[in-house]
């Protein structure tokens, strides 16, 4: 029968954690294999996925068959295993891509906890439950696996084994991933977090999975990596360069979203209850903490950079006019970096406002470290480079206490009424479109039934 997907729930913060509560829940994993043209390779793949759950598995489960438009006779085989497995389901898409696949089906889904592998059964079935356990305990968002970590045991050629640590290392250079391995096919997902993630998620191929990744992580969700035996599949029917091609096109658009704060992630925050980042201290005002090793890590960072500014400019102006060219171009760097980091302001709102309030800091430390160099003029003549860059440090200490008091009180103030005027400014696009693959065709997607 034809099958139309649910209204979608509205995008917002997501709840605490908790641990699924397991009797109240008949089916908790649904594990997804998307598959195109896999006739030899669907049932012994699914038998032994479903043996092996029976016998592991302490929950109620299902195996959907993503089949992703199939010309061959992958159609007719799902539909064999549903009929004749009972945890078995078959569904079918009149259109190609596995991030498609994998979005439509999580979508469906009722199961807390969403799952998929590849149909080569890659990588070992005993890291299935290490997968999912932390996302039923409520310790974790998502969860991959990894076949990068120092206790994974790997085999596959040099070539894919080059193309899979080179592409991680773009991630980490161009969007500053933190997970290891993005593309192994074993990932699992909360179903409360997919609800709200999924409707983000632009890409419908193979880049699918590392978007999703990159947003919750950037998000501050939390992703679980476990160590994988993993054995590489010769007959693998993936197209290395045009996957490859697509994936750094995906890059590009993602860092470009991230870059411009084109992308809500906001609405994906979670409010941790058990971190203890968040715990009420007395005589500590909320988030001083966190906010004052944020401020100090950036003002470490914006320090080096307006010495090296200094020490470049110094060389062709004085001592003046190289200071303030230098302070203006780290001013703007930093004001920006304890935007995001310290302060935990996202998106564009106000970005205008925030860098003129950081402009006038400005022009407090530039009077500060001004009068400084002045005064090392009128007390020395003709001081050393060592002997200004030493007073420069001492002034910029000054004007580094100053500066994250007006950040704290003035450019950015208390986290909950920036919260309020951040959704009142932020109103309007609740209601915004979605991606064009929100707008698809319900008749393109066929689930098989007993």
């Amino acid at each position: 029968m034809t099958t139309t997907q649910p209204a979608r729930t509205p995008l917002g913060s997501l709840p605490p954690r908790e641990h699924l509560r397991l009797g109240q829940i008949e089916t908790v994993l649904d594990v997804v294999i998307p598959v195109y043209n896999e006739e030899t390779d669907l049932e012994p793949c699914v038998r032994r996925l479903h043996e092996h759950l029976t016998r592991t598995f302490p929950y109620g489960f299902r195996i959907t068959i993503a089949d992703n438009a199939s010309t061959d006779r992958t159609p007719e085989v799902a539909a064999l295993l549903d009929d004749a497995i009972d945890e078995v389901t078959a569904v079918r898409l009149e259109q190609k891509g596995r991030g498609r696949a994998l979005r439509t089906v999580w979508t469906l889904s009722d199961a807390p906890v969403l799952a998929y592998m590849d149909v080569d059964l890659s990588t070992d079935l005993n890291a299935l439950l290490p997968l999912v356990a932390p996302l039923i305990s409520g310790h974790s968002d998502l969860a991959i696996g990894s076949r990068l970590a120092r206790s994974s045991r790997v085999v596959r050629g040099p070539k894919r084994e080059f193309i899979s640590r080179t592409y991680n290392l773009i991630l980490r250079g161009s969007l500053a991933a933190r997970f290891s391995d993005a593309q192994c096919g074993f990932k699992a997902v909360r179903g409360d977090v997919a609800e709200r993630l999924l409707p983000m998620v632009e890409d419908t191929g193979w880049f699918f999975d590392t978007e999703m990744l990159v947003l919750a992580e950037r998000a501050g969700l939390r992703i679980h990596e476990v160590p994988v035996d993993w054995v590489d599949d010769p007959n693998s029917t993936v197209h290395l360069v045009r996957t490859a091609t697509d994936d750094l096109k995906g890059v590009w658009r993602v860092g470009r979203a991230l870059a411009t704060g084109g992308l809500p992630l906001d609405r994906l925050v979670r409010p941790f209850g058990d971190d203890p980042r968040d715990r009420e201290v007395p005589g500590v005002p909320g988030g001083l903490a966190r906010q004052l090793v944020g401020f100090c890590v950036v003002g470490a960072l914006s320090t080096l950079v307006y010495l090296g500014l200094y020490s470049l400019f110094r060389r062709g102006v004085g001592p003046q006019s190289a200071n303030a060219a230098a302070l203006l171009v780290s001013a703007i760097g930093n004001t920006a970096a304890n935007r995001r980091l310290t302060f935990g302001v996202r998106g564009r709102d106000r970005v205008v406002r925030h860098q003129a309030q950081g402009l006038v800091v400005f022009a407090i430390g530039l009077a500060l470290t001004s009068g400084s160099l002045a005064a090392l003029d009128a007390a020395t003549g003709h001081p050393s480079h060592g002997t200004e860059l030493a007073v420069l440090v001492a002034a910029n200490l000054a004007a580094t206490v100053l500066r994250f008091l007006l950040f704290r009180a003035w450019v950015f103030p208390d986290p909950e009424r920036r919260d309020e005027l951040t959704a009142s400014d932020a109103e309007p696009g609740l209601n915004a479109p979605h991606p064009p693959y929100a707008q698809s065709d319900p008749n393109d997607l066929t689930r098989s039934t007993r």
